[in-house]
């Protein structure tokens, strides 16, 4: 129950910030007036703030406005905010290496801005940010246990119960981090998996 609950938060949290932290540095990179100042607000408190401590901000917080959430869905929203902050940086970092004068051609083709960020900037960035973003998702998953700290059940906690019931801590802990490690062993898998086709010489099928 407990990888359940942690696999589940931190997918749905990846699977949202990751363009979400696309979108903002965009936003950054374009330069948007007013918007990229915000962003950049943004991303500098998400990054400096602690998960547990977010995770207890909005869940505590928020029915103060009259918006309760669920544990998990708490959880969701702390670690996805948190992430996008984070992600933002991996992509902006990306956006900042790719060659401008690629871009600016197509514009001078007439190519429709929409078109020019689809088939050539993100190509390339996506390329350069993959290792990023990964690292990233592997320091969300280890980052997960803390929605802990507002009751759900994660990896960590689930092991810190079974400890307690057979007084024998050990064995359930060296269980979680195999768990654990299964799945940033997964992740990096996905990632080689995704790079196989970029890397590849060209003409070799």
């Amino acid at each position: 129950m407990g990888g359940l609950s942690t696999i589940g938060v931190s997918l749905v949290s990846i699977i949202i910030g990751v363009p979400l932290g696309l979108g903002l540095a965009l936003i950054r990179w374009g330069k948007v007036p007013v918007a990229s100042q915000v962003v950049f607000t943004y991303v500098s408190i998400l990054r400096s703030c602690p998960a547990v401590t977010l995770i207890l901000l909005i869940f505590f917080a928020l029915p103060q406005f009259g918006i309760s959430l669920s544990p998990a869905s708490a959880g969701i929203l702390a670690l996805t905010l948190s992430t996008a902050a984070f992600n933002c940086e991996v992509w902006r970092g990306g956006l900042i290496a790719f060659p401008r004068q690629e871009y600016d051609a197509a514009l001078a083709f007439g190519m429709p801005r929409g078109l020019r960020l689809r088939n050539i900037v993100l190509p390339q960035v996506w390329r350069s940010c993959l290792p990023g973003l990964v690292n990233e998702m592997t320091m969300l998953v280890k980052s997960s246990p803390a929605v802990a700290v507002i009751g759900m059940v994660d990896i960590t906690r689930a092991a810190q119960r079974v400890g307690a019931r057979t007084y024998d801590p050990l064995p359930p802990f060296i269980f979680a981090l195999l768990l654990y490690s299964v799945i940033v062993y997964l992740m990096i898998r996905l990632q080689r998996r995704l790079e196989q086709p970029i890397s590849k010489p060209e003409g070799v099928s």
